[in-house]
């Protein structure tokens, strides 16, 4: 099977003093290119846990975790650093642009340290600028737009280096309705694109956008459903 990723029996363990915390429990599971994918469960669960490993955050106690069929469950810092930078485009629910530079800047960022001409870095993010509806904000800071402008951003940011994966975090949880149902429709068109989506939330009407829905309990997989759309 010609996965994007794939985790087998991924395990994180935390010690907390004389506590042992087992976030994850022996997760497995397969994600196929171009599947757009919700993770869900209660707090406490191991979302946040495994969103940090599936992102190349942190690694695992035990197990493996193959992203673009190379095993990353065990590398380096500075090698996780380059996956992150080159293979993973990440959308968090709080943005996490830089307030001093303009929407065009902040979309330029993860193209810094490859090597890309200036004049390249910039065609690409004006480019996914207008891809995403903010042509006519280019010089604009994050704090002169909404929140739904400022997620856009963070959306066009994350697609800049045309990463294997897209991982967002909530991305809808500091918006309102209006502007949750614009940002999900983007999601919806990534998908429609070819993109290989994976979106962590708690809310059920954001999960029935995706095409599969991967449900977490007690640090285990309790369920994993597809679903005709």
């Amino acid at each position: 099977m010609n996965y994007v990723l794939a985790v087998d029996e991924l395990r994180k363990t935390y010690r907390m003093g004389p506590v042992t915390v087992e976030a994850l429990r022996g997760v497995s599971f397969g994600i196929e290119p171009g599947e757009f994918i919700s993770i869900m469960g209660p707090s406490g669960c191991g979302k946040s846990t495994l969103l940090s490993l599936l992102g190349c955050l942190d690694r695992p106690t035990t197990g493996r975790y193959f992203l673009g069929g190379d095993d990353v469950s065990q590398l380096d810092d500075d090698t996780l650093s380059d996956i992150r930078g080159t293979r993973i485009g990440f959308v968090f629910q709080s943005y996490n642009l830089v307030q001093q530079l303009s929407v065009v800047e902040n979309i330029e960022v993860p193209l810094f340290y490859q090597g890309i001409s200036e004049a390249e870095c910039r065609t690409r993010a004006e480019d996914l600028a207008r891809r995403v509806g903010l042509g006519h904000r280019l010089e604009h800071k994050p704090f002169e737009l909404s929140g739904g402008q400022q997620q856009r951003v963070a959306i066009a940011r994350a697609l800049v280096n045309e990463p294997l994966l897209i991982l967002a975090d909530e991305p809808t949880g500091n918006l309102d309705s209006k502007s949750g149902v614009e940002i999900l429709e983007i999601f919806d068109a990534l998908h429609g694109q070819g993109k290989t989506v994976v979106l962590v939330t708690h809310d059920d009407k954001v999960a029935e956008r995706a095409n599969r829905v991967i449900r977490l309990k007690d640090g285990v997989v309790e369920s994993d459903l597809r679903k005709t759309r």
